[in-house]
């Protein structure tokens, strides 16, 4: 379920136009808006929400999202041969007012990066034979040609909520459409191994503030 709330200006001005001015507009979902998705996809958008101006404004659109990355990493390794496999998986997330990409730009929501590496001799029981030696000992020789290799396996799985605040300044009067966008970028090798990476986005709130900043203003900034 997708919800929408505004509050309205005292203001009645339409300027010609059914919507009226309000102060702030927010809209929620319940739902997951992305799914389970591997490879770099293209940019989805999230939630959306319609904000009229009365005169020239600043924007604050904060955004906050349910964050879900599934990475698994697998290695096979025998003979003391090292197997690496690394998984990357990252969820970004912009903000456009009318079309423009609002600052401070794409910002990562949730990115997990999982290496998993190993050096394993394998199973070798069904792989020795006794030897005797030219002096009378023995010798336990090893095939390495029927040695089976060993595995290890890491999975990871994570769902946390992330939040961020995005500004649009010297926004002109009028009815502005503010439009949040996310979209997956998983990477990944294996040798002899595999890997998987996955990104999700669950459940999620905008809200979009209607306020006049000051312009240059001169803040003291105290470094130690």
């Amino acid at each position: 379920m997708v919800c929408s709330l505004a509050l309205l200006l005292p203001l009645g001005t339409t300027y010609g136009q059914s919507q009226p001015s309000a102060k702030v507009t927010a809209k929620t979902a319940n739902l997951t808006l992305l799914p389970e998705t591997s490879g770099t996809g293209n940019w989805q958008t999230l939630l959306s929400n319609t904000i009229k101006t009365s005169n020239q404004k600043d924007l604050f659109i904060n955004a906050s999202f349910e964050v879900g990355l599934f990475t698994q990493t697998k290695v096979s390794s025998k003979n003391m041969t090292t197997d690496t496999s690394n998984a990357t998986a990252n969820v970004q997330v912009r903000v456009l007012v009318d079309g423009q990409v609002v600052e401070p730009g794409q910002v990562v929501y949730g990115r997990r990066t999982q290496t998993l590496s190993a050096t394993l001799e394998g199973a070798i029981a069904a792989c020795l034979s006794l030897v005797t030696n030219l002096d009378g000992t023995t010798s336990i020789i090893v095939d390495t040609n029927c040695v089976t290799a060993e595995t290890i396996e890491l999975v990871l799985d994570s769902m946390d909520a992330a939040a961020f605040s995005f500004v649009a300044v010297d926004v002109p009067q009028g009815v502005h459409l503010i439009s949040v966008q996310g979209r997956i970028d998983t990477t990944g090798s294996a040798q002899t191994g595999s890997w998987t990476a996955l990104g999700t986005v669950g459940k999620g709130t905008v809200t979009v503030e209607s306020v006049r900043l000051i312009k240059d203003a001169n803040v003291p900034l105290d470094v130690p």
